[in-house]
């Protein structure tokens, strides 16, 4: 691989790049230098990233035994003892080679019934920070102990999973409508739901409301359960307390035989702190995977950092990122926290100026470290899917790294959510901006595929709240069921319809939702602690919410299902940015077109508008295909959903001839027209 002297596409396409050419040249070329110094020594980025097959238990068939290898560097001293040793601490000591890697050798005629499948172990390391006991940073499987909740490693060698017929192709799926999901919070019980459960329960839910794609939170084992999963203590084993990694790989498996992608969300923003169940100070250093003192912490977080820079570290996390796709089959990743990363700042500034993405301030390390990550996943596996959670929108995060960008298939469109949010607290639905609106559902490059959500996790974690509580707060509690009156829940359950309905169609490329959002989930998210008397009431879904034939939730989520079947059936996010036809600000209506599909929104909060009179795209006849106001979805039905509205011409100021439709355009409501070819009577036109 050779550098280039020529002009970066990624500044060819983009003039307002030019002043930042060289920054980009420079970004570019750091890349190359680490990857062709991965090739020259490896032949291959993806056989570089086998660390997973080296450290670890490795077994070795020549000497008939396992290795366990361990990369410490600044450790003085290492033992490993476990169930197979009565756990004597310092009875079987590990030995260091030049590049700091420990190991040591269990014959199997010396262990074959000591160190069996499910064995526990820990490393007992002397550094810097003295004698501690630690899980190693390898482990493929960590469980706790009810009594002492004391983590421990296990000694994990099953019959190899039957992975025989397992050809997914999640890039053959189309453009992605992503479930985001919790298997612990999944379940309706209060408790922690288990991946045979999601597989058995929740797998057939999603693949029922029409998703071709299950984003899966909290993967990799962390310590506290009310984390979410983003205070990893082990990179490389699932979370024990939702079972076994077998059972994960089976959820895998039979989310690909119902058609749906498996999506990780990967955490490599940063890690747990914990001495005991982490990797933090692991060799008795505080620079092993981080940088030294206050570099190597993330403050708004309270956690640690990785140090990108250092090979072994790179190493680790391409070997995490090569490894879950191998070993379980995940379609892809969405990265967690890359704001943080790749800002010395974490992202805690205005993004007011091109400057602020190639000061002083940017992680080139971390940059090179997701251009190579990004790269890793396509070659691996080309139809596997990337995707960004970046709020400062740093140029290149979703082009090619060929062309200088940084390689990420998706990025987030999370300024969506904030918009939404802010205009239900402060903008009374009266003054909504329609124009505003517009604009932030389609502020994005052309090349900038992006995952539009009107909620995600995110928005129902305590201290916030979910689009449905937010728009109906506690007459959810008393109003929910369909004999009782309510405007709040009324104008609730409506613009909940016209929301995602918005998202979806103008938003980006993909779509994604938080499960039990699509039905309008009610309260918040709240994982057991003290402050809530360790209670699991607020961390499941009830999904007998939505199956309940007297309550509104089943019409939401009924919505949610003829929605996504209308966009897969007629691609519309396939189709790019909408076709806009009409601003009506002052009757708060906008239309736009994909395809042969019409969208109306009015959004006024009371007038309904006979005749109204909006030009379309082609001649022909419109029928309605979609409303939010339908009675089916919990609606007024104000309009006949059998209609048909054929297109006239008409003339604007400067007498070019356009056709429109005349339509009743009921407030609050959207409505989704089909074109046909159906002529227009003259009874219509008058002539």
């Amino acid at each position: 691989m050779e550098k280039t002297t020529r002009r970066l596409p990624i500044v060819e396409r983009d003039e307002w790049l030019l002043p930042a050419e060289q920054e980009l040249n420079n970004r570019y070329e750091r890349y190359m230098d680490k990857m062709n110094a991965i090739v020259q020594a490896a032949g291959s980025l993806v056989d570089y990233a086998n660390g997973y097959r080296y450290f670890g238990w490795q077994r070795d068939e020549t000497l008939d035994g396992w290795w366990l290898r361990e990369w410490l560097p600044g450790a003085h001293d290492v033992y490993v003892f476990g169930d197979f040793n009565n756990w004597q601490r310092t009875e079987i000591r590990m030995q260091r080679d030049r590049h700091g890697v420990w190991s040591a050798f269990f014959p199997t005629a010396m262990y074959r019934d000591r160190l069996v499948h499910g064995s526990l172990y820990k490393l007992h390391v002397h550094g810097d920070n003295g004698w501690l006991d630690r899980i190693p940073a390898y482990a493929t499987r960590v469980v706790q102990d009810e009594e002492t909740k004391n983590y421990t490693a296990q000694f994990w060698a099953p019959e190899p999973f039957d992975w025989r017929g397992d050809a997914f192709d999640i890039s053959k799926n189309g453009n992605l409508l992503i479930y985001e999901a919790h298997v612990g919070m999944a379940q309706e019980k209060e408790g922690v739901g288990t991946y045979r459960e999601f597989t058995e329960k929740i797998l057939p839910i999603i693949k029922k409301d029409g998703y071709n794609a299950v984003q899966l939170m909290a993967i990799a084992e962390h310590p506290y359960y009310g984390s979410f999963g983003y205070h990893v203590s082990s990179f490389f084993a699932p979370a024990s307390r939702c079972g076994t990694p077998e059972e994960l790989k089976e959820l895998v498996r039979r989310a690909h035989e119902l058609g749906l992608g498996v999506i990780m969300d990967l955490v490599h923003a940063h890690y747990v702190k914990n001495l005991n169940e982490g990797i933090n100070e692991l060799d008795g250093t505080d620079h092993h995977y981080s940088l030294p003192g206050k570099a190597g912490y993330q403050p708004y977080w309270d956690s640690m950092l990785f140090d990108y820079g250092k090979d072994e570290v790179q190493h680790f996390l391409l070997s995490n990122v090569k490894y879950w796709l191998d070993e379980f089959h995940f379609d892809g990743y969405r990265f967690d926290g890359v704001t943080s990363m790749i800002y010395h700042h974490h992202g805690y500034v205005d993004f007011d100026c091109r400057e602020r993405f190639f000061d002083a301030g940017v992680n080139g390390d971390a940059l090179t470290y997701l251009t190579l990550a990004n790269r890793l996943v396509h070659d691996f596996r080309a139809g596997d899917v990337t995707i960004a959670e970046d709020v400062s929108g740093m140029p290149g995060m979703c082009i090619p790294d060929t062309d200088g960008g940084i390689g990420f298939d998706y990025r987030l469109g999370m300024a969506i959510p904030d918009f939404w949010i802010k205009q239900l607290k402060e903008v009374p639905d009266e003054e909504w901006n329609i124009w505003e609106m517009w604009n932030v559902m389609t502020d994005r490059l052309p090349e900038v595929k992006t995952v539009a959500y009107a909620e995600s996790h995110d928005q129902a974690l305590v201290g916030d709240k979910t689009l449905a509580f937010r728009l109906m707060d506690k007459e959810m509690y008393f109003n929910m069921d369909r004999a009782s009156q309510s405007v709040v829940i009324d104008r609730g359950m409506a613009l909940h319809k016209m929301i995602r309905l918005m998202t979806i169609s103008t938003g980006g490329q993909a779509y994604l939702n938080f499960m039990g959002n699509e039905f309008g989930h009610p309260e918040w998210i709240d994982f057991p602690r003290e402050g809530n008397g360790w209670s699991y009431a607020h961390a499941r879904r009830q999904w007998s919410l939505a199956g309940n034939g007297f309550l509104r939730y089943a019409w939401l989520g009924d919505f949610d299902k003829a929605m996504i079947k209308l966009v897969k059936q007629y691609k519309v996010l396939a189709d790019g940015y909408a076709w806009n036809l009409v601003m009506d600000e002052c009757n708060k209506t906008m239309a736009f077109a994909h395809g042969d599909l019409l969208f109306v929104f009015n959004w006024h909060p009371s007038a309904s508008i006979p005749d109204y009179e909006l030009p379309v795209q082609a001649p022909g006849k419109y029928v309605p295909l979609l409303s939010t106001d339908e009675r089916r979805f919990g609606g007024q039905e104000r309009q006949a959903m059998d209609g048909e509205h054929f297109s006239f011409p008409a003339q604007d100021g400067d007498n070019t001839e356009r056709p429109h439709i005349r339509i009743y355009n009921t407030s609050r409501t959207a409505t989704v027209y089909l074109r046909t070819d159906g002529r227009q009577p003259s009874a219509v036109t008058g002539k």
